[in-house]
């Protein structure tokens, strides 16, 4: 049964993601004390009473806009039409303006169920003039202060009220047994794009401005693979180049999402080649222990006779990622975006294989009769464990890391492991 949504709309600057994090008790909204932060649409799980639902936090609407905001405003719209009940949050300390009423209008039209939360009520005077949005004609204001927590468990209990029958019993994000997809790379590359090709949607923001994306955006998308979460993600910048506050905790949710990530696609610009940024991200790739799918975006963009030399910078700037593979796409076309899909598959197999101990150990001894170690011998190994395929080798002596480096790559050719990063342990006996 698909979750409840509930989604938090109303203009800009009115608290609408500290409400969100308040009612997930966590952070997971960005929130800066300025105009327009929230750009996307996000869904957050929020389990209360033993019934789960999801919560939407949108961009602020607006009547009128720059060519961005018209996007944002466009996101809220869309979120609006699959909800199950709106908050419309206002804000006490400013009292009702136009834009309140305008977006009231908006969420009267849509004739979906609305409960009007004033916030920014921290004292009784606050409180005794929030009756004055009772103009706007959704009824009657139900008081909180997102900040402080004040209302925010009987804002709760209303929500399960209201959504009666339709909530369902809580459930692990990960229960569906989706492959987790990070979309990670620097401002402006065109991971937004990509991401959008991808789910056949515009469900994240695109413009051509750095740092659109604030916060990681998941969406699970039913492939002929299988289930697939993409988990579109802020780009990220050199730290010196990171403003404290709001681009600090967009790059902490790109990590965080890197972290939780079964494969990683890294969006370069191939207008610009493989950055020393992009290399940082590769190791962050490399570290999270996930396998890596590298996409030239923007590819019709570079001459013929320049080709050669970006795709030269690419692999030596990103060996370390061994042998992911490299596509060529233009994600604002879709051309080239659906060689996507097969990599997808063979990265999750190989991220996932398992090697027969049998076998394994006829290919240890092979290589080691091939070129034996100049100290030490490996007795025997097994694999302990997949996603990455991790062996463990008994070893009588001690072995170089030269030589574990050959093994590794013996390994990996052997078995066909692809992209799939490997982890070698050693246990000496």
């Amino acid at each position: 049964m698909k979750k409840p949504q509930v989604v938090v709309v109303g203009r800009p600057n009115v608290g609408k993601s500290s409400l969100v994090n308040r009612l997930a008790g966590r952070r997971v909204a960005v929130v800066e004390e300025q105009r327009g932060v929230t750009r996307d649409r996000k869904a957050v799980e929020v389990e209360w009473r033993g019934v789960t639902f999801d919560v939407v936090d949108t961009g602020g609407w607006l009547a009128a806009g720059d060519t961005l905001e018209d996007k944002v405003s466009q996101q809220a719209e869309a979120a609006l039409k699959s909800a199950d009940l709106v908050l419309l949050v206002v804000d006490a300390a400013t009292g009702p303006v136009e834009e309140d009423s305008t977006a009231a209008r908006w969420v009267r039209l849509s004739k979906r169920p609305v409960l009007l939360v004033v916030n920014k009520v921290d004292d009784q005077q606050h409180e005794a003039s929030s009756w004055e949005f009772l103009s706007l004609g959704v009824g009657d204001p139900f008081m909180v202060s997102a900040q402080h927590g004040r209302g925010a468990g009987d804002l709760l209990d209303r929500i399960v009220d209201d959504l009666g029958d339709q909530t369902v019993e809580e459930k692990d994000e990960d229960a569906d047994g989706a492959l987790r997809v990070a979309i990670v790379g620097r401002p402006n590359v065109g991971k937004s794009t990509l991401f959008n090709q991808l789910i056949g949607e515009e469900r994240s923001v695109v413009h051509d401005m750095p740092g659109t994306t604030r916060d990681a955006i998941d969406t699970v998308v039913d492939t002929s693979a299988g289930l697939i979460r993409f988990i579109d993600t802020a780009g990220m910048r050199k730290r010196a180049r990171t403003e404290a506050g709001l681009e600090t905790y967009s790059v902490l949710r790109s990590l965080d999402a890197l972290d939780r990530a079964d494969i990683a696609i890294l969006v370069i610009d191939a207008t610009e080649g493989a950055t020393g940024q992009d290399q940082r991200l590769a190791e962050r790739i490399s570290a999270s222990g996930c396998p890596a799918i590298v996409i030239l975006n923007k590819w019709e963009l570079v001459l013929p006779d320049e080709r050669d030399a970006i795709l030269a910078s690419v692999g030596d700037k990103l060996a370390f990622l061994g042998d992911a593979p490299v596509l060529k796409t233009t994600a604002l076309s879709g051309k080239g975006v659906h060689r996507l899909w097969p990599a997808l598959s063979t990265a999750a197999l190989d991220y996932a294989k398992r090697v027969p101990t049998g076998a394994l150990n006829r290919a240890i001894r092979d290589l080691q009769i091939k070129q034996p170690a100049p100290t030490g011998k490996i007795r025997y190994a097994v694999q302990g464990a997949s996603e990455p395929p991790t062996f463990t080798l008994f070893v009588a002596g001690r072995l170089p890391s030269t030589y574990l480096r050959y093994v590794e790559r013996s390994l990996r050719e052997k078995f066909e492991l692809g992209a799939s990063p490997i982890r070698v342990r050693v246990r000496v006996e």
